[in-house]
Order: structure tokens, then sequence, then C-alpha cells
């Protein structure tokens, strides 16, 4: 497709920077970027990002969180690699807000090269592709963490939502530090892999987040995002599986044998549920959705 190089690639020089860009240090020294600049497009900006190997818990929790940033009027900043950067320009983009990405290779190199569509919906919605380097540059090991101090530099915050223990994202958390800008982290099970990373943050300095409010409380924002509540009647028996979903994760044949029901009735009262919009499935199991 390629629609995105449709798009001239303009050249932002240092004076025209917003304010926390220019405190980066290695400094940037110009920034190429496609898309209409707009200097108050980062007034209220925050940076998501996260592991490239997403699970289904992260996926969850970053469109829950990048749907409230949204709705508070919030730009989101994100890197365009697999994982949670991606699933945060898109969550964004599904709800009407704008989102830059910050690439770790050149303008008219696409890595993922799947995120073809993506970089067109990102430019198409008013929003920016940026990089610091040439257009033809390649993205190289090195390029990636480099690039992670612009991700901080063009945020008020970073919330990093899962991470493991060498995670760029804790990366772009050590630039933020640095940058003297607000790192928060979503906690996860102490024994997932990909909390390591989030779990280590919070005890070294972070903000510990559970919802969207607890991000906009983090930065001064008096402003709060109503939960969507979905008025729903539900039968006696869809309230007794939403209660153990609540505490757990479960597959159908351990929610019957608590229930002591039949497993056909199970499925029938979980797919009621996933119809609703109350409960989603992954890999056999099943657990509340957001």
């Amino acid at each position: 497709m390629r629609e995105w190089k449709q798009w001239e690639i303009k050249i932002l020089k240092p004076e025209d920077f917003p304010g926390g860009l220019m405190r980066v240090r290695p400094e940037v020294k110009q920034l190429f970027y496609r898309g209409e600049w707009d200097k108050d497009l980062f007034k209220k900006a925050v940076a998501v990002v996260g592991s490239r190997r997403i699970t289904h818990y992260g996926r969850m929790v970053t469109e829950m969180m990048v749907r409230g940033l949204t709705e508070a009027g919030y730009m989101i900043v994100s890197g365009f690699m697999y994982g949670v950067d991606t699933q945060a320009h898109k969550t964004c983009l599904e709800n009407k807000g704008k989102t830059v990405a910050v690439l770790g290779c050149g303008l008219d190199c696409l890595t993922p090269a799947e995120n073809d569509g993506l970089y067109t919906k990102i430019l198409e919605s008013g929003g920016l592709v940026v990089s610091e380097f040439e257009p033809k540059q390649g993205a190289k090991l090195w390029t990636f963490p480099y690039r992670n101090r612009i991700v901080a530099g063009l945020s008020q915050a970073v919330l990093v939502v899962e991470a493991g223990e060498n995670s760029g994202s804790l990366v772009t958390a050590r630039w933020a530090f640095q940058q003297k800008k607000k790192v928060l982290a979503v906690p996860g099970m102490i024994t997932a892999s990909l909390s390591k990373g989030t779990n280590w943050l919070i005890r070294n300095g972070a903000s510990l987040v559970t919802s969207t409010n607890d991000v906009l409380t983090t930065l001064g924002d008096i402003n709060r995002v109503e939960p969507q509540v979905r008025f729903l009647r539900l039968s006696g028996e869809e309230k007794e599986v939403m209660e153990l979903l609540k505490r757990e994760e479960m597959e159908a044949d351990e929610l019957a044998r608590k229930l002591n029901q039949p497993i056909a009735q199970i499925n029938i009262l979980l797919s009621k549920l996933c119809l609703k919009g109350l409960v989603e499935e992954n890999n056999g199991r099943f657990m509340v959705g957001f």
C-alpha cells in the first residue's frame, strides 16, 4: 500500500520544538516528520509503552487506559512497534483521538511492515509520525533505545503497561526519570514475567496506577473519566458466573464444578456474557472484560 509515502517529509528545527523535547539529552538536533505539526498537540500528551509480547491482560489494560486518556483530551505518544505500542496507537484512533508515533528508524523505512495501514491512519487522523533519523536509516539494535528518549521528551508522563526485566520500556522510563518526567506503571501478578519490569518501577519511584483517573490524579488534572457502566439485566446464574470470574480467570469446566452445573449450561451462560461484552475469552480461559 505505502499510501503514507504520499505525505511530504518535513524537518523541524530545535527552535520550534515543544519545551520538553528541548530538554532531552543527548540533544535532538532536528526532527523529521510526516503530518501537520501543531505545537499545541503536546500540551496534553502521555506516552503509553510496554512489551512487544503483549498479553491478553496487557491488551485490555492498554485499551482501558488509552480510551480514558483520549476521552480526557490527551494525545497518545508511543513507539509504533509490536504489542503495547501498536495497541495504544490503534485504541487512540478508534476513540477519535490523535496519536504520535516515534520511529526507531527513518520515515521511509517501515518497521514493523504490518503497520503499513496504521502509519496512514495516524496521518489521516491529524497525528504525526516522527523520527530524528535520516529517512533512509534502517532500524538497528541501538536506534530503538535511543529513540525512546524522544518518546519521553514529547510527553508529560510515561505510562508503562507491561515490561519484562530487560524491556525497552524500562529504557523509556529511565529517560523519563532523567528528564524529570512522571513515570507511571500498571502492577501485575508477581509470577508473570511481563510484570517484573512494571513492579520493579513501582518499587523504584514510579507511581502505581490502576485506572485512568489514577493517571489524571498523578498529572494534577482535576478532570475525571466516568467508567463505562453497562446497564444490563443479569440472571441469577449469570451473576454467579460473574462473581467467580471477578476473583480469577477460569476455564468453563472449572466454573461448572464450582457452580455444580452441567458444562453445557455453563457454556450457554458464558456465550451470553461474552455477547453482552462483560466477559472475554483467551486460550480457553474466561475473565471479566474491562
